[in-house]
């Protein structure tokens, strides 16, 4: 076994009040400090508290210790041990400075995922947390924003979340009444990040189809042909994202090439959902920079 210790740390031109401020917002709605949703959010099953059990995507942890404006420290949930803990200095000139420390026993197998795999992607995440503690406290005054590496950004695009197959949706109205008998109908399913758009009508740009209909909540895309005429729904409901492909057969060469196309339908579908999931992520606003969304889902 071997102690990892990975400490990043960054002076903010703010008062440490002010930072500390931010600090006690971490996992809220309106989390200012969590780089949502190129990464997952932080949550717990309660407010910030010692005792709030949670995480961020497939890591988990409860708050072990919790100082308000000044430190919060997480304790990785069993058969994992160590802790991480942000925390908050004061400096001299009325500035401070923002420290992330890392502390894990490891074995072989342990380390090694950490060296190739998770270093590199938890020491983005927390460059980019910091990046977002200099936009929130002292607006306007970060320069250079912290630059992925390409390895980063190869392994995060490899554990980006997948999309799965699900029922077609009963709010999905375009797509229902796309077609009065559908000859093929399946729809899969992606869960929205904090501050990814609720507009479907933003996911277009990233599905290059041509637009049939709109809704509140749904986007209908499709193209028409000779032999089939499809549908491609994208509706935004229960912090989803679904898309739902309909088609139409007009003859026995429609039903001759979507008989080939239906293998690989499934896969090309979620491999086009989870792009434009990703590509959406990367284009949104950092969370100080944008505003709490009105949903129209009810």
């Amino acid at each position: 076994m071997r102690t990892v210790r990975n400490v990043h740390e960054r002076n903010v031109d703010a008062p440490v009040e002010v930072v500390g401020a931010l600090l006690d917002r971490v996992s809220s709605p309106d989390d200012p400090l969590s780089p949502t949703p190129v990464w997952p959010p932080i949550r717990f099953d309660g407010p910030l508290a010692v005792g709030a059990d949670g995480g961020h995507g497939f890591i988990r942890y409860s708050v072990g210790a919790y100082d308000p404006g000044r430190r919060i420290r997480f304790d990785f949930a069993p058969p994992s041990n160590g802790f991480h803990a942000l925390e908050l200095e004061p400096l001299d000139g009325g500035g401070c400075r923002v420290r992330h420390v890392l502390e894990q026993k490891q074995g072989l197998k342990s380390s090694l995922l950490w060296t190739l795999v998770i270093r590199p992607l938890h020491d983005t995440m927390i460059e980019e947390l910091f990046d977002n503690v200099e936009r929130a406290a002292t607006p306007g005054a970060l320069a250079r924003p912290y630059r992925w590496t390409r390895r980063a950004r190869l392994l995060r695009r490899l554990i980006w979340v997948r999309p799965v197959a699900t029922a077609v949706p009963t709010a999905a109205t375009l797509a229902h009444q796309a077609f009065d008998r559908p000859d093929f109908a399946d729809a899969c399913r992606i869960p929205l990040a904090p501050g990814m758009p609720l507009d479907p009508v933003a996911w277009h740009g990233v599905l290059p189809f041509e637009i049939k209909a709109t809704a509140p909540n749904e986007l209908l895309l499709g193209e028409d042909a000779g032999h089939l005429d499809f549908r491609a729904s994208v509706l935004i409901a229960d912090d989803d994202v679904t898309l739902t492909t309909v088609v139409k057969f007009h003859n026995w060469r429609g039903r001759l090439y979507f008989a080939v196309v239906r293998r690989f339908h499934p896969l090309m579908a979620r491999m086009m959902l989870r792009r434009a999931h990703r590509r959406l992520a990367f284009a949104a606003p950092p969370a100080p920079d944008r505003t709490a969304p009105v949903r129209t889902d009810g």
